[in-house]
């Protein structure tokens, strides 16, 4: 059955209350589990047919373990997810086998080329607005809702603030007193958990992709996530948009998020309080360093060039001495901001 057509307006999809018919559609053919009939319609109790119609998208390659984790912790929110699009970035049979356990209404999207996490979420997006999505709530494969009322909490968070994206805290999988990835507050970035208030909204900072839920007209405002920016600079990009597009978000603390630490490549400098990205793999460094020296070359993000070659240079030739990890540092770099997405 084709989707009605909503009414256009100006208010926020998240704070959407009109009536609309009742919820009957299913995936589309093309993408209908192998060797199974089509799901019946959703029939999740907490969902109204006037509510929003919120659908998941998780982008995964081959860690099949961590995604029957994530998976299991959407299924058991207690508001969920009306409709789950999954992006297998290896058409990995282990995988179809953990998406065809849940038992959410889904959408399994194989692809036998790897996307990228960005090219993933581009795909996943994009079949979550074709499927009439009126909220898009993003998942790594590695991440999950620390608890069942996280995406509650986001809704809660997203009609009480009137925001358009709304992110949850997201903490550390091993030790939940810390923050994943931090969060910037100003000239000053927080790091565990007792450096936030203990509840409210922290406006003009979120995490990406980890658990952010975004309506329809933030993702008409700030697009898809840019597929060339495979390894890194995808969520700062996505989050540079988000800023310069001027529609109210914020990270909501009372909803949290569970994933592994992003600090495994980061170096601190002057005692902790200069990062530096530095991952071990030297191919994925020279592809993060040309992303990010494209990001230095993008509008909102200029600034930030001088500062990067002042770390990197203090890195590379007062830390490690290496002037030729330097030299190829400011090479990949330059690439970046010439726009030479090609090796």
């Amino acid at each position: 059955m084709v989707n009605s057509p909503r009414p256009q307006g100006d208010r926020c999809p998240a704070l959407d209350r009109r009536p609309r018919p009742t919820d009957t559609w299913g995936p589309p053919a093309v993408h209908l589990r192998v060797g199974r009939s089509p799901p019946a319609a959703p029939t999740v109790d907490v969902v109204s047919p006037t509510a929003p119609r919120v659908i998941a998208v998780v982008v995964t390659h081959r860690r099949p373990g961590l995604l029957a984790q994530g998976l299991a912790a959407l299924a058991a929110q207690d508001r969920r997810p009306d409709h789950l699009v999954v992006v297998d970035n290896a058409d990995d049979p282990h995988t179809r086998d953990v998406v065809e356990e849940c038992d959410l209404p889904l959408t399994y999207l194989p692809s036998a080329t790897n996307l990228g996490g960005a090219g993933g979420f581009a795909y996943g997006v994009l079949t979550a607005r074709a499927l009439g999505a009126d909220l898009v709530w993003m998942a790594d494969d590695d991440g999950r809702p620390a608890t069942t009322s996280t995406l509650t909490r986001l809704l809660r968070a997203a009609a009480d603030e009137d925001l358009e994206v709304v992110a949850p805290l997201v903490l550390d999988v091993d030790d939940p007193s810390r923050l994943a990835f931090g969060l910037r507050l100003g000239t000053r970035r927080a790091a565990v958990r007792t450096d936030l208030p203990g509840t409210g909204v922290v406006h003009g900072v979120a995490n990406p992709f980890n658990g952010m839920l975004l309506t329809t007209r933030a993702l008409d405002a700030v697009g898809v996530p840019d597929p060339r920016l495979v390894v890194r600079g995808d969520e700062v990009e996505l989050h540079r948009r988000l800023v310069r597009s001027g529609l109210p978000f914020g990270t909501c603390l009372d909803a949290t998020w569970l994933h592994p630490s992003g600090t495994r490549d980061v170096v601190p400098l002057l005692g902790g309080s200069v990062p530096v990205y530095v991952p071990a793999d030297p191919e994925r460094a020279r592809v993060a360093y040309r992303n990010l020296g494209w990001l230095t070359s993008q509008p909102g993000m200029r600034w930030r060039r001088w500062p990067d070659e002042a770390r990197y240079a203090w890195y590379h030739l007062v830390v490690r001495r290496d002037p030729e990890a330097w030299r190829e540092w400011r090479e990949r770099s330059a690439a970046g901001r010439r726009e030479q997405f090609v090796s």
